[in-house]
């Protein structure tokens, strides 16, 4: 926000660029709401839009680099949802309940393999396990197991693949131990997936304003996720990432992280990048 803001301000008081540009303040990006809101109130209707151009701070890239490679640059998203239902009761007896933990801990550790054992290798995937939360107690099996988690992917056969595993998994180690089982899984971001021609305008932009050493247009895909990927499924979009540092403490500590700091030092960096896109985009006539 404060990138963007500082590009309008200087728009604002310098303009010298032909045709309107219009700044987006996305709500709720973080569940992966706002974007599909936007679009659902008539934002496209009520401010047509020709090219998107967004940013997110990376750690781990040098401060003030930017990445934005053509075609898939952030993740898809699925949450999953696993509970395990039955008959607990007290820790002396086990013989006459379900283990419902060690059912849990067996779907856990099952899960770990479907990546490895069933997707296609040139074709990135993540699935992880990310809580493990029951009902139980010091002495007491627990009746219930809620298991939480989420998959990562580009391509939808993997989507409906990693999906289709997970049930199937699940499902049949719970029947193997008498156990009852239900699994949610949702789809709640789109990949971010780049246009060919505004990563063009986007990439020679940045050697422009930040060097041809700061500027990498081949990098890698990552696996996190983004709602931007949703106006980009309606507008020809590009969407970069600038690198917020790689020293521990001053930029590099990662993202989600209780001790990560947005690194101050690179505000310039993306302010320039904004306004020579749109000189580049928007040339005075």
């Amino acid at each position: 926000m404060a990138i963007v803001l500082g590009a309008a301000a200087v728009l604002s008081a310098n303009g010298r660029f032909d045709g309107t540009v219009r700044v987006i303040f996305q709500p709720a990006e973080e569940p992966g709401r706002g974007a599909q809101a936007m679009l659902d109130d008539g934002l496209l209707d009520a401010f047509p839009i020709d090219a998107l151009y967004g940013l997110h701070n990376l750690p781990g890239i040098p401060a003030g680099h930017l990445h934005n490679p053509p075609g898939a640059i952030m993740a898809s998203e699925d949450n999953i949802e696993i509970v395990v239902t039955g008959r607990g009761g007290h820790a002396a007896r086990p013989h006459l309940v379900v283990d419902h933990l060690v059912v849990g801990a067996e779907i856990v550790l099952a899960l770990q393999t479907v990546v490895a054992s069933n997707v296609n290798p040139v074709q990135p995937a993540v699935l992880s396990c990310t809580e493990f939360d029951t009902d139980g107690a010091r002495n007491v099996i627990p009746g219930q197991v809620r298991i939480t988690g989420d998959t990562r992917s580009f391509d939808p056969t993997v989507r409906e693949l990693l999906e289709r595993r997970i049930r199937d998994t699940s499902y049949g180690i719970a029947a193997a131990h008498g156990a009852t089982c239900t699994v949610a899984y949702t789809h709640e971001f789109a990949p971010t997936i780049n246009d060919a021609s505004r990563t063009r305008v986007a990439a020679a932009a940045a050697v422009q304003a930040l060097g041809a050493d700061h500027v990498d247009a081949g990098c890698d895909p990552i696996m996190p996720s983004e709602d931007f990927g949703i106006f980009a499924r309606h507008v020809p979009a590009c969407f970069a990432l600038i690198g917020n540092g790689t020293a521990e403490g001053h930029g590099g500590t990662a993202l989600h992280s209780r001790t990560y700091d947005a690194n101050d030092d690179i505000l310039e960096a993306g302010v320039s990048y904004y306004l020579q896109v749109i000189r580049s985009e928007l040339p005075t006539r």
